[in-house]
């Protein structure tokens, strides 16, 4: 039998305003799967992702990650504060900018939720705190503060402080866009390591090399609308619909080879 996604949503809309942002998406994502969400901007995928984990409260579909599930639209009500914030700290999310407190230490900022979400006691939350930052390589930066590191070190600390929290899945909110081009690699490392050890991931992305390189499936969204989804390299490399083919040869004509780009 085959098993359950790990994260299923259907038929999930959202606007603001009279703006319509997604409209009836569905999407899947097995346990150990990585998608990658492509499109123009506008098009909905960041919306989506912060659907995922309800910062974003959609307007009607369904949600489910893992055994937690959503229902939204007329009559739909969310959990408290409390299961809300449990919820989210299964489903890790990383954004473009890093969020750090600036007051506190790398060691400060990856415990904090531990301590205060998690009410673990201090010396366990330090101990799992400075294993994820072995994981992203800053173990040695644990007693600085963000003003002294660099944009991808600092992100390597916001995916550490995620990642803390021992999630079930993790989302990425265009993870490397706020980063100087030389800082992008060691941050898109870390996302192909924990790719390799089998972490549920939903990425949005404007790497397209890279997403062909790590992301199992890759989504093109256009207008809040699924217009192609399949195997990465396939939409990558041989585009099906004209729109998909159209955003790869604009976005990265000379940079990433695929049929069809320069025609």
């Amino acid at each position: 039998m085959t098993a359950a996604p790990k994260i299923e949503i259907t038929g999930l809309r959202k606007s603001f305003g009279a703006v319509p942002v997604l409209r009836g998406v569905d999407l899947a994502v097995p346990a150990g799967g990585v998608v990658a969400l492509i499109g123009p901007s506008g098009s909905g995928k960041s919306t989506l992702l912060r659907c995922i984990n309800l910062l974003v409260v959609p307007d009607g579909g369904t949600i489910r990650v893992g055994e937690t599930r959503f229902a939204f639209g007329p009559g739909a009500t969310l959990p408290g504060a409390r299961p809300l914030a449990a919820f989210r700290a299964r489903t890790g999310m990383v954004f473009q900018h890093f969020n750090l407190f600036p007051h506190r230490t790398v060691l400060g900022n990856v415990t904090e939720a531990l301590v205060t979400v998690r009410r673990l006691p201090k010396p366990e939350a330090e101990a799992r705190a400075m294993a994820q930052l072995r994981k992203v390589g800053l173990a040695e930066r644990a007693a600085q503060h963000p003003a002294t590191l660099s944009g991808g070190q600092k992100q390597r600390v916001a995916i550490a402080r995620a990642l803390a929290m021992e999630p079930e899945v993790m989302l990425f909110d265009e993870a490397t866009s706020a980063l100087d081009p030389e800082r992008v690699g060691e941050v898109l490392g870390v996302i192909r390591d924990l790719a390799a050890e089998g972490m549920t991931m939903v990425l949005v992305t404007h790497e397209i090399a890279f997403a062909r390189e790590v992301a199992d499936r890759v989504v093109f969204l256009r207008d809040g609308v699924v217009v192609e989804e399949g195997p990465a390299r396939e939409v990558i490399d041989a585009p099906r619909d004209p729109a998909t083919l159209s955003f790869l040869g604009h976005f990265h004509r000379g940079r990433l080879p695929f049929p069809g780009a320069g025609a």
